[in-house]
């Protein structure tokens, strides 16, 4: 079983070390890397997640125990991310955000999900597919409305309405997703050159995301953010899957389900974790860093939570 973490999670480490390595020896510049970024973030992701939820069916094992538990537990992180980083981390608020949400987003389809393949078997991805389809509409949707907030607490409420509404509609990441739940409600479909077309774009959107962020690395070190990247990590790999795993116990959920949950929830933060903190330029050195080192730890952390779930 290691040697199949190990042969899932090497590949992701070896295209961020790509980027880190063209960028470092100024193959690619900083501006190069910010492009790449831009490309990701603002168009290629988008189109992969309206694809994601275009097509799956919604009506498959959504079992409210399942998403109760994980995203009860995903909030809790939040919550915890953000006090934590301004009570113990004298963090500002913005930052306090950010940070929250590297605990906040797991990494469900990069790593969440072939693992849970591997461990349990395709016949057993039901819930994570669950899981997926309402990951990034939760997880952005709590981290805009959160973070708007705090940067316009100043303002009238009106005003904080406006600013969040706004940075909600205007985000292609949020359109993408609005836009999947249209097209599987309705039944709509692509014509075949667009349908074509998308696949391709997709097919480039998460190795570019992991190489940008190789390249943003070089900028963002971990130098004085040790202890918050240390939060992160432990939030992530320890505490949310805790928490999903006892309030599954509680809920009694299916055996298929509660290990998707539990090992979706041990998962490390995804890129989106760094797309967020960048979107708002907030903590991205803690993002990226909590990235790389909690995928890293995952490499132990998930054997262990594979072993208490077998």
């Amino acid at each position: 079983m290691l040697q199949t973490l190990i042969t899932i999670i090497l590949p992701v480490f070896i295209v961020i070390g790509a980027g880190y390595a063209c960028t470092v020896s100024k193959f690619l510049t900083q501006s190069h890397i910010e492009g790449l970024m831009k490309f990701t973030q603002g168009f290629a992701i988008p189109c992969l997640l309206f694809a994601a939820i275009a097509e799956i069916n919604l009506s498959v094992s959504f079992d409210p125990r399942l998403l109760f538990a994980f995203f009860f537990g995903a909030g809790c992180c939040f919550t915890i991310g953000i006090w934590g980083a301004h009570l113990f981390l004298r963090r500002n608020w913005e930052d306090c955000v950010a940070i929250g949400f590297c605990c906040l987003f797991s990494n469900s389809v990069l790593l969440g999900l072939p693992l849970t393949e591997r461990a349990f078997g395709t016949q057993n991805l039901t819930g994570n597919f669950a899981i997926i389809a309402l990951h990034s509409p939760f997880c952005y949707g709590l981290g805009i409305i959160t973070m708007e907030f705090v940067r316009n607490r100043s303002a009238g409420g009106f005003r904080v309405i406006k600013s969040i509404s706004k940075a909600m509609f205007s985000n292609t990441l949020i359109l993408g997703i609005g836009l999947g739940f249209l097209f599987n409600f309705t039944g709509w479909t692509l014509p075949n050159v667009i349908d074509e077309t998308l696949k391709m774009i997709i097919a480039a959107a998460l190795p570019t995301a992991l190489f940008a962020l190789g390249g943003i690395l070089v900028q963002y070190r971990p130098e004085g953010d040790i202890r918050a990247i240390t939060m992160v990590c432990a939030i992530s790999l320890f505490v949310h899957p805790l928490i999903t795993w006892v309030a599954g116990q509680l809920l009694i959920i299916p055996e298929d389900l509660f290990r998707s949950a539990v090992l979706t929830a041990a998962m490390a933060p995804g890129v989106n974790a760094f797309i967020f903190a960048n979107m708002y330029g907030c903590a991205k050195r803690v993002a990226a860093s909590s990235v790389l080192i909690a995928t890293t730890a995952s490499i132990i952390t998930a054997w262990c939570w594979l072993t208490v779930l077998n």
